[in-house]
């Protein structure tokens, strides 16, 4: 997902993006969401979060 709609999706929530990278938005909208901030994290390539939806980009990660 590019940047644009991480930031837009950021607004919709009313998650301030200033000064933050992609990771650091969508790990705020994680947090906003009430979800855990694991966005990025799923070094294995293991994520059982199946209904995520930054899991494609995060997975894609390398």
């Amino acid at each position: 997902m590019n940047i644009k709609k991480v930031m837009a999706i950021a607004k919709q929530k009313g998650v301030k993006t200033a000064n933050l990278n992609k990771t650091e938005i969508i790990k705020a909208i994680q947090r906003s969401e009430g979800n855990f901030d694991c966005y990025g994290s799923a070094a294995s390539g293991f994520c059982d979060q199946a209904g995520c939806l930054w899991r494609e980009d995060c997975l894609s990660r390398k």
